[in-house]
């Protein structure tokens, strides 16, 4: 019976899998499958990462009677239970798995309570313990949970400090889905999936995806829209822009969020290109849906949008079209140009056809995100040489300090390049001139490798000033160095930026030297401690 039902399934059928709403995005430990083609899809899409070996590694090193805690920690979705389920039953007999510390073993405990309950039986027996557990609950816990013990090591390790020996956390965060590496950003995670999902041999989905296209009935979007993602070059954009949302809107990657976003591309509404632009109730769709192409605002993608609503002749276009309709693909002049554009962007690094895409690759090219690794790197593997040296100085003096300047006296009046504003009194500025320079040797000591962010180290006079640096403060101090004045809407960046400036005037107003200047006069006020006297100068 079982095998009647895998048979009887259909290609769209057989990638419900992926949904997020699919009963098989979480992980449980059911008896038998209603459908063992759906098992099997599942099975066959798994992919172990590298904190399921480590996972593993610590499991084989348990032994009874020997107590210790292993905390499987992350956030929701990112793959906690499908671990511990897959894991829970081998290792029975070394451990007691708790799998889900967000539930409660009676109606009316809470999770704290259960929690409780699951470190007093720990107590009381020498076995060792399993949890998989939320770090907001870890949180929760430390706050108001009853063993003091745990508390207080959960404590040392959400402010990263040293924990005990029997106490093991294995935490998602600890294992980056993308790495940045010198040509570039990589996820080994979503390349290993999508290329999973998609391989020419040996794959399951493949097979009903062959069969589908021998139906009289074909789905020819669908169809289409997985033959797209099998381009090798069309995954690379795809994890791109994944990037740049993890950058840009900090969002954060987890399993079941790819999944429910691959599904959506593939068995969405429209085609591939277009689903990729469009939001929907997965959180990486949403995110996406804002760095759509088609909103960019050039020359050469105004003139194509003309051009096209006027259905002028572009004999490069229509070969492209003969190239698309091999794979399914259907464009022709009642295709909006956004999606046209959505399309030449998706294929923006492939080979495909005559590649006319590539008369649109200024536009399309990431050279935010592309700068960014650039100084990311100089900072997180600075190699000491005289041109990285010389490289870093160049950024922290004509980005960095202009920016602070030329932000904090927008609204100061004859300030030149090295004043920095303190007040005003009334037509008068009193400003402070104040050496700034980058911190080499503290840059040389960073070895992090978060790549949300790099760490400037600078000395203010004497004094050495952190400033973590995202790739959207990296790009509000570019545009502020070009003239461009913050407003509302950069209000979370403006933040960090704002503390900065608060702590340089800080360590302004203890100068000795300051400035007086109006539109036309220039004093200089010194403070002789040993004197006791001002001496000012300019008049």
């Amino acid at each position: 019976m079982a095998n009647i039902m895998a048979d009887a399934l259909s290609f769209k059928q057989a990638l419900s899998v992926l949904s997020i709403s699919s009963p098989y995005s979480v992980a449980t430990e059911r008896a038998a499958s209603i459908s063992q083609g759906l098992d099997d899809i599942k099975k066959y899409l798994y992919i172990e990462t590298d904190i399921e070996q480590d996972f593993k590694k610590a499991l084989t090193s348990l032994t009874n009677g020997q107590p210790k805690i292993i905390f499987l920690c992350g956030s929701s979705g990112d793959g906690k239970s499908e671990i511990l389920t897959r894991h829970s039953q081998e290792f029975s007999g070394r451990a007691k798995f708790h799998l889900d510390a967000t539930h409660s073993f009676k109606p009316h405990d809470s999770a704290i309570d259960t929690l409780n309950t699951v470190f007093s039986d720990y107590n009381n027996q020498s076995d060792p313990l399993v949890i998989g557990i939320n770090v907001g609950m870890l949180g929760n816990y430390a706050q108001e949970g009853s063993d003091e013990v745990v508390k207080a090591s959960i404590k040392e390790f959400l402010s990263n400090q040293q924990t005990p020996d029997d106490h093991i956390y294995l935490d998602f965060e600890q294992y980056p889905k993308f790495k940045l590496e010198r040509n570039g950003h990589t996820s080994k995670f979503a390349k290993d999936l999508l290329q999973r999902i998609t391989a020419p041999t040996d794959n399951i989905l493949r097979q009903y995806f062959d069969k589908e296209l021998l139906r009289d009935d074909c789905e020819k979007q669908l169809c289409a829209n997985y033959e797209l993602l099998s381009i090798d070059a069309v995954q690379d954009v795809i994890i791109d822009l994944l990037f740049k949302a993890r950058l840009v809107k900090d969002q954060f990657l987890t399993a079941r969020a790819l999944l429910g976003f691959i599904h959506h591309l593939i068995a969405g509404n429209d085609y591939l290109f277009d689903n990729l632009f469009t939001p929907d109730e997965n959180e990486l769709s949403a995110k996406i849906a804002e760095f759509d192409p088609s909103n960019i605002r050039s020359k050469i993608t105004d003139d194509f949008v003309l051009s096209h609503s006027l259905n002028l002749p572009n004999e490069q276009l229509d070969q492209y079209k003969v190239a698309l309709k091999e794979i399914n693909i259907t464009v022709d002049n009642d295709t909006p140009a956004c999606s046209i554009l959505r399309l030449l962007y998706l294929l923006r690094m492939s080979d495909f056809s005559n590649q006319y895409h590539q008369k649109f690759a200024d536009v399309f090219n990431e050279k935010l995100v592309e700068h960014y690794s650039r100084i990311w790197h100089l900072h997180q593997g600075f190699d000491d040489s005289s041109e990285e040296r010389a490289t870093i100085r160049h950024f922290y003096r004509t980005i960095v300090f202009t920016a602070f300047h030329k932000y904090n006296n927008r609204n100061a009046v004859g300030t030149e390049k090295d004043d920095f504003f303190l007040s005003m009194h009334n037509k008068y500025s009193l400003v402070a001139q104040l050496e700034m320079k980058a911190n080499i040797s503290e840059i040389k000591k960073d070895n992090g490798d978060n790549v949300s962010h790099f760490n400037a180290y600078f000395k203010v006079e004497d004094q050495t000033i952190t400033l973590p640096i995202n790739i959207n403060l990296l790009n509000l101090m570019q545009r502020i160095v070009l003239g461009y004045r913050p407003n509302k809407h950069d209000k979370s960046t403006v933040i960090m930026l704002d503390e900065t400036v608060a702590k340089i005037a800080k360590i302004a107003n203890k100068s000795k030297i300051l400035h007086v200047i109006s539109k036309d006069n220039r004093f200089k006020i010194k403070n002789n401690n040993d004197e006791e006297t001002l001496e000012v100068s300019g008049i």
